[in-house]
């Protein structure tokens, strides 16, 4: 018992450590993204160039996308426990399902993102005509990738290789495991019905049994009379 709670000791401040540290890198690159604090770090440049290239191609959409991963990540570690403890298959076809969903939604924000980083360009880009006209081509251009063409551009990248990606990781560690449990549990059905159907000929026969034995006394008591 001691070491039991020890254990959820532990594991309750490990768990805060880790939230605090995630909240304070999504709280940090948020501001840097919106440009309210500038984050440097000259000793790791190759971060520092991560990092800028996660604020130019993928801009705010790191956060929803790293949401919908993370939720990814925690349903289908619940689905592989679940079939390690053998749930009920209500049970286990929800949280497949919900799996599904987390894999759809990283789709959709993929579309959803491009779908306004374009409407974003286009607006900043194209939505004073004097400018518009007045400006060359390669000028349109470059107030599209100010606007915020190059994220819409990445997020449709992003959002459909990470949605497939994810699709082949559930598939590869749980694919024939679920398909083995559904099976065990088709032919556990199978197996109930076969026994709920033998005692439903067994009583019947039990039954009949009766009824006969019963028309074979009054007979002899009638044939006593």
């Amino acid at each position: 018992m001691r070491q039991l709670t020890d254990r959820g000791f532990f594991n309750g401040i490990f768990l805060g450590m880790t939230l605090s540290l995630i909240v304070g890198l999504v709280a940090t690159y948020l501001l840097t993204t919106l440009g309210i604090i500038s984050v440097s770090i000259l000793e790791v440049p190759r971060v520092q160039v991560l990092l800028e290239w996660s604020r130019q191609n993928l801009g705010l959409s790191i956060l929803p996308f790293g949401i919908t991963l993370g939720l990814y990540i925690h349903s289908l570690h619940r689905l592989q426990q679940g079939l390690t403890d053998q749930r009920p298959q209500d049970e286990i076809s929800q949280l497949e399902h919900l799996n599904d969903v987390w894999t759809s939604l990283f789709f959709g924000i993929g579309v959803i993102w491009t779908a306004i980083g374009m409407r974003s360009a286009l607006l900043y880009a194209l939505g004073d005509p004097d400018i518009a006209t007045q400006a060359g081509a390669y000028a349109v251009l470059q107030r599209l990738v100010e606007g915020g063409i190059l994220t819409a551009l990445t997020t449709t990248i992003v959002g459909g290789v990470g949605g497939y990606v994810m699709r082949v990781v559930k598939s590869s560690l749980l694919g024939t495991r679920l398909s083995r449990y559904y099976e065990e549990q088709e032919q556990n059905h199978g197996n109930r019905v076969e026994a709920l159907l033998a005692d439903i000929r067994e009583s019947i026969n039990s039954a009949s049994v009766h009824t006969s034995a019963r028309t074979g006394a009054a007979y002899v008591l009638q044939e006593q009379q």
